[in-house]
């Protein structure tokens, strides 16, 4: 959530705010509904803050720091966020597709992506690791399974027994849009470099996690990451504190919401 709200307008918490009759937030793109949970979550630690000092703590800062927070806890590396963060007033679902990188994108699309917000090549293939942990929506990736391209249905790169895996988890044509499978089958709730090392055994979820394979230098960091997991935490450790900081408002840009689903007055 926190890298869905900072890859859009910076990071001012405009991920968190709902819908309105006039318009279509953030959350409520297809990139992001029903793939983003733990809205309450937020407002949780929102509703405690706000009973103890007032208007003090922005949402942005909560995301970041709940983000860290889900980092620590399933054994990944803590790290000191700085906080000051203000929140926007604006959120356009419209803005997701220039901005928020689809599970699709080929290792080029990515690189670019990341360069826009500031990200070196070598710190795109370290954050795409907080696939670690998380769950997807077969629609995220069942073009892989059933309809890759036209010439070939599976995608010849997916190892063919996770396929058959994925193929029971999320069968073809399905209606159930709650149906979801681990991001990293080997490790869900851990924070660990199974991720690299299931894009190795060709068990990456999305193309944009398999397609990683297909560069040298991406393809050589994913190795590397996979065999080394305390430089990989703490590189993504530094990697997060960094994309905390794009585009941030401060002094008397934007507002401390009171309520993080909608903005003041």
């Amino acid at each position: 959530m926190h890298f869905h709200d900072c890859f859009v307008r910076g990071c001012d918490g405009s991920v968190l705010i709902d819908s309105t009759p006039s318009n279509t937030a953030e959350k409520d793109s297809p990139a992001n509904n029903p793939s983003l949970r733990g809205f309450e979550v937020i407002d949780s630690a929102k509703a405690r803050l706000e009973a103890i000092c007032q208007g003090v703590v922005s949402c942005a800062d909560i995301l970041a720091f709940a983000a860290r927070d889900s980092v620590e806890i399933t054994g990944g590396f803590g790290y000191d966020v700085p906080a000051g963060r203000r929140d926007g007033r604006i959120s356009l679902a419209s803005e997701i597709p220039a901005n928020l990188p689809p599970p699709t994108f080929n290792v080029d699309q990515l690189t670019r992506n990341f360069a826009n917000k500031g990200f070196t090549q070598d710190e795109m293939v370290t954050l795409s690791g907080g696939h670690t942990i998380g769950r997807s929506h077969c629609a995220s990736f069942s073009n892989r399974l059933y309809s890759f391209n036209s010439t070939t249905g599976q995608d010849p790169s997916l190892d063919p027994i996770y396929a058959a895996q994925l193929k029971q988890q999320c069968p073809q044509g399905s209606s159930n849009t709650n149906l979801v499978v681990p991001m990293n089958p080997s490790s869900p709730t851990i924070t660990d470099v199974g991720y690299y090392r299931d894009i190795i055994a060709n068990r990456g979820l999305f193309s944009s996690d398999q397609t990683l394979l297909t560069n040298t230098a991406t393809a050589t960091q994913v190795t590397q990451n996979a065999q080394n997991p305390f430089i990989w935490r703490s590189k993504f450790a530094a990697a997060m504190v960094k994309m905390g900081r794009i585009e941030v408002l401060t002094g008397n840009a934007g507002e401390i919401r009171a309520k993080c689903r909608v903005i003041n007055g």
